[in-house]
């Protein structure tokens, strides 16, 4: 097919394509709406702290506020448009004409539809704000200003509070997920309103499809992104459990969601009372099942992190060397994944071998290769640090370790006063 060469007033200075929605702004420039709103809002962040909230126009440098009004092109747009059709049998796709915008009374104006709505109309009208929180950034940012995610919040609580599994909270969670933005409002009302996360446990404990897992725990990921120490520290031991069984237990759910219910896990670790209820919950045999599955490389990073964690209480190492593939499974990682991972897995293995080593662990250590893999790192092109925490827990049982080949003939060699 010949190439075509599209006419340069066509094509957006921002994204360098042909325009969609053409919409000029004060300084004269004419972006594609969704390229030059999302300019005016990832760029607001780099200039906060600027007093009038005015940043650049891409093209002229001259000031452009963040609310600046912008004018749609509608003369250029049906000029692409027909250029496109008149061009449809080279391959090119003609562009639809821009559905009405969304307006800040349009958005409250949903929310009053859903109070004492039936349940079909409060379905009709949730899923009518999804549709509308995914068709581009301005509809988000909208919806945040008109209180969206304070509604769908409460709505979610309600439902926690009343014990109904009512009609609904899929399209809530979802809308929470798409329109969640970290603010001041948004922490504030995650750290003073427990029932929030509360109300997130409950959903998950409840829900029996794939999806709805999926949207109450990445909205549950975003909500321990934003909550402070107080906030941490009073986690329950429901939530993990239902962690654990939900979605670390459950070979069906997606790589996303178990993803974001590690990241979870990992931000709860840093305060001890989090990490007995996560071993109390049996998170350490679910994740040492879900590494024998070889999920992906980063998903394997972050269950040997969160396992190095567990692992810094007895009880973590207790839970750890009482499934078979324990030992075995964090001794495979090293070397074959990432540094961050044979430093958290060489952690393990250091835990185990000074605060937990029986006759019998420090046996199956030998069996199982943890020996013979520590003795690889110090032969290996790794950090420094590594490899003397390889020979650190070598040299506390060598007396065990002797006969191995790999601590006579290699070990001894490298340190004759081992």
């Amino acid at each position: 097919m010949e190439e075509i060469e599209v006419p340069k007033y066509f094509m957006c200075p921002i994204s360098l394509q042909i325009m969609r929605d053409p919409v000029t702004t004060i300084t004269g420039i004419t972006y594609d709406r969704e390229s030059i709103e999302k300019w005016l809002s990832t760029t607001l962040v780099i200039t906060s702290s600027s007093s009038n909230d005015t940043i650049t126009c891409p093209v002229t440098k001259l000031p452009l506020p963040r609310d600046s009004d912008l004018t749609p092109n509608h003369t250029l747009r049906r000029l692409i448009q027909a250029w496109c059709t008149i061009n449809a049998c080279n391959g090119v796709d003609r562009i639809p004409t821009p559905t009405p915008l969304l307006d800040k009374r349009q958005v409250l104006k949903l929310l009053r539809e859903l109070v004492g709505a039936n349940n079909n109309k409060f379905i009709l009208t949730l899923k009518k704000i999804v549709a509308l929180a995914e068709q581009n950034e301005r509809n988000r940012r909208l919806m945040v200003e008109g209180g969206v995610n304070k509604a769908m919040a409460l709505f979610l609580i309600r439902c926690f509070k009343e014990g109904n599994n009512v009609v609904g909270i899929e399209e809530a969670l979802r809308i929470l997920r798409l329109v969640w933005t970290p603010n001041d409002e948004v922490k504030a009302f995650v750290n003073e309103n427990s029932d929030f996360v509360d109300s997130l446990a409950w959903i998950l404990s409840c829900s029996s499809e794939k999806d709805m897992r999926f949207e109450v725990i990445s909205v549950l990921k975003m909500a321990i992104e934003v909550a402070n120490s107080s906030r941490m520290e009073r986690l329950r031991l429901e939530m993990f459990m239902n962690i654990t069984k939900k979605v670390l237990g459950d070979r069906s759910v997606s790589h996303q969601t178990i993803k974001s219910a590690l990241h979870v896990l990992i931000e709860a670790c840093p305060w001890g009372r989090n990490r007995m209820k996560i071993i109390d919950s049996g998170a350490v045999f679910e994740l040492i099942e879900l590494e024998l599955t070889k999920p992906e490389r980063h998903t394997t990073e972050m269950i040997i992190n969160l396992l190095a964690h567990l692992c810094s209480c007895a009880d973590g190492r207790a839970k750890l060397l009482q499934h078979a593939c324990g030992i075995a499974m964090v001794s495979k990682k090293i070397l074959r994944v990432s540094e961050a991972t044979d430093d958290r897995a060489i952690h393990i293995l250091s835990l185990i071998a000074k605060f937990s080593a029986t006759n019998e662990v420090i046996i199956e250590m030998l069996r199982v290769g943890a020996v013979t893999k520590l003795c690889m790192v110090m032969q290996a092109d790794c950090a420094p640090y590594l490899k003397e925490k390889a020979t650190s827990i070598l040299r506390l049982h060598s007396k065990v370790w002797n006969d191995s080949p790999c601590i006579a003939v290699y070990l001894l060699s490298r340190h004759p006063r081992y």
